[in-house]
């Protein structure tokens, strides 16, 4: 009996124990920065992130979403270190509202494709000429692009529909993403005959073993000049990986997600 109760006091020690230490071990579990990151750079800055911490030893971890949305909660006091974004105007934004340590600096350019996946009808139709009657044909069939209010990606995508002639036509056929993440799985899950999403995303495996693409030619709109900023009160680790995207190691892996790349002077 006096064992048993030794044991459960014990027990009861040790549990007190590792409860007073619980929040200590959580905060130190939390430490490593937090990147707000535009949803197209979801696979590329996972690459640049394991090269980072090959170089120098730290780590980071990401929050994903558009580049309207993490303005948002970035003014609204989100504890991000750095933000990516997939425009300037962000950036621009936030550097205003004196939110940013600087004005920023722009670490890629991006790209958008048609990308139709396998079995849809819009396979056998070109793009635009051919759209265009295929839409007419059929009043539910769907096509997906990102919010061009929230996200630089669906901007963009509206700028080449109208720049093809097409945007009032298939204006009624539209579905949106909130990012350019969701406006993808919306083409591969058959929500949409197909979409205009990032080039990055359709070089991955499961789209372009999914479907067909196309890029879109840059001149039919306004570039996507994707920017960085450090925020106010960013840590050692978050300097030295925004420091790191600035690398050659960094840009090449963004060349091979199919970013332009820059180097300060412009695309490369």
């Amino acid at each position: 009996m006096i064992w048993s109760t030794i044991f459960r006091c014990s027990l009861y020690c040790i549990l007190l124990a590792v409860l007073s230490l619980a929040p200590g071990l959580s905060k130190a579990a939390d430490s490593r920065p937090i990147i707000a990151v535009a949803s197209n750079l979801r696979l590329a800055i996972e690459d640049v992130a394991t090269s980072f911490q090959k170089e120098t030893g730290h780590r980071v971890r990401f929050s994903f979403g558009s580049s309207g949305n993490l303005t948002r909660q970035i003014l609204q006091g989100a504890p991000f270190a750095m933000f990516m974004s997939a425009d300037e105007a962000y950036v621009h934004r936030l550097s205003e509202a004196g939110a940013g340590v600087n004005s920023g600096d722009i670490y890629a350019y991006g790209r958008i494709a048609i990308f139709i996946p396998s079995g849809s009808n819009l396979l056998e139709a070109s793009f635009p000429d051919g759209f265009a009657d295929r839409f007419s044909d059929n009043r539910h069939a769907r096509f997906a692009i990102a919010k061009p209010e929230l996200a630089p990606y669906g901007r963009a995508a509206k700028e080449a529909l109208i720049h093809a002639g097409l945007w009032e036509r298939m204006q009624t056929h539209l579905i949106y993403g909130e990012n350019i993440s969701q406006t993808a799985q919306f083409t591969l899950s058959g929500s949409a005959l197909g979409g205009v999403i990032a080039y990055s995303q359709a070089l991955s495996p499961q789209f372009s073993k999914g479907g067909s693409l196309q890029l879109i030619p840059p001149s039919w709109h306004q570039p996507l000049a994707q920017k960085m900023v450090l925020l106010q009160g960013a840590d050692g680790i978050a300097e030295k990986f925004y420091d790191f995207v600035k690398s050659k190691q960094a840009r090449d892996i963004f060349r091979r997600h199919g970013y332009m790349a820059t180097s300060g002077k412009g695309a490369q």
